[in-house]
């Protein structure tokens, strides 16, 4: 397989982790939340990690690297995603569950998910120039 991350494979990556993150949210999550929230976890964490890994294929396609980029993208989405789960479990234990106050959640969903994105875009970004250096260096 060519060095370059506009690999064939890449592309399928993205479609299905698309695929298979919107078939999980749209289809399968509110069949499960907020009623049965112990059912809909294992879908959750399958939605989050294809989620992931679709910025990560995006972040090795459409991104443009420097010689060997920071990931200070990665820290920060990091941070969000553990303390958007933080806030998300605080307000579960002070009895703002998702059945009383749905709402109270969205701000931290927005955290966890552009957290994802962070760690997957960067993570792939930085593998990209990896890739290069190696090529490069060959």
């Amino acid at each position: 397989m060519a060095v370059d991350s506009d690999s064939p494979i890449l592309y399928l990556v993205l479609g299905v982790a698309v695929l298979v993150t919107a078939v999980v949210h749209v289809s399968v999550l509110p069949d499960y939340f907020p009623d049965d929230a112990t059912r809909a976890a294992p879908f959750l964490l399958i939605g989050w990690f294809t989620f992931g890994v679709a910025f990560y294929a995006m972040g090795r396609l459409f991104s443009t690297p420097g010689s060997l980029p920071s990931m200070r993208g990665a820290d920060v989405g990091t941070a969000l995603f553990l303390v958007s789960l933080l806030v998300a479990g605080g307000l579960d234990a002070l009895g703002f569950t998702p059945e009383v106050v749905l709402v109270a959640y969205v701000p931290p969903a927005i955290g966890i998910y552009a957290g994802l994105a962070l760690i997957g875009w960067a993570v792939g970004k930085r593998t990209k120039a990896i890739n290069r250096m190696v090529h490069e260096a060959a």
